[in-house]
């Protein structure tokens, strides 16, 4: 996610949403930058759009917020005529909907997720250029560019809420380890019949992959432990 002053503030983010037997995991890095500048290093991008439909954002921070308030005020007014909860398709509709007539102006990706009594847990990605496709998962941000292999292996259909979460969880801190402009604490939102249910996990307690460093509190750390060993001449 990207907060730019000169250059838009952006979610250089890893969002994802994955569909599982009773509903859906939605995931997400905390990292919001303005260039190199880590502008907030625990947003919370997973947003909420009703009580059972939330959205991941990435790109530009104010696109995707301005986006998302204009879309849970429009669901507020629809569940209000229709008396009872927009579903998810609805929902993903009037997000493409803005996204497509202003795709000119705005700069986001968004994956949307829920659960309706209609049709259960649904993900539906909707990409820069405003369309939208309904997925099994879906996964966006720069940090996703390292992460379509890992889910051509690790994807399958039916998981249980657990497995689901856990690739999830996985999926995102090793997007992290490789990505720069994703990082923090990864957030977790799960939708299903029962309700909503929200889990964090922080940076410090991720598991460590290929070569990556160990948390430090201070950069005086790092340049105070003793490096490999010069090379001899």
């Amino acid at each position: 996610m990207d907060l730019n002053l000169d250059a838009p503030h952006s979610m250089g983010t890893t969002i994802i949403g994955v569909t599982y037997n009773g509903g859906v995991v939605l995931g997400a890095d905390s990292r919001t930058s303005t260039g190199m500048y880590v502008a907030n290093r625990a947003s919370d991008k997973i947003t909420q759009l009703t009580d059972n439909v939330y959205v991941c954002r990435s790109g530009s921070a104010a696109d995707s917020q301005v986006v998302s308030d204009y879309v849970r005020y429009f669901l507020h007014q629809h569940t209000i005529q229709l008396g009872q909860p927009a579903t998810v398709k609805v929902s993903a509709n009037l997000i493409r909907m803005l996204a497509y007539n202003n795709k000119n102006m705005l700069q986001t990706g968004l994956i949307v997720g829920g659960w309706d009594k209609y049709e259960g847990g649904k993900i539906y990605g909707i990409p820069l250029g405003g369309t939208v496709v309904e997925q099994p998962f879906a996964i966006g941000g720069s940090g996703s560019s390292y992460l379509y292999g890992f889910f051509d292996q690790a994807w399958k259909e039916n998981m249980t809420k657990e497995e689901a979460e856990q690739l999830v969880v996985k999926a995102v801190s090793l997007a992290i380890a490789r990505d720069g402009a994703s990082g923090g604490v990864v957030r977790t939102v799960i939708i299903n019949s029962e309700g909503v249910t929200r889990n964090f996990y922080p940076g410090d307690k991720l598991q460590l992959w290929h070569e990556e460093l160990e948390p430090q509190n201070s950069l005086l750390d790092i340049l105070n432990s003793a490096g490999p060993e010069p090379m001899a001449i």
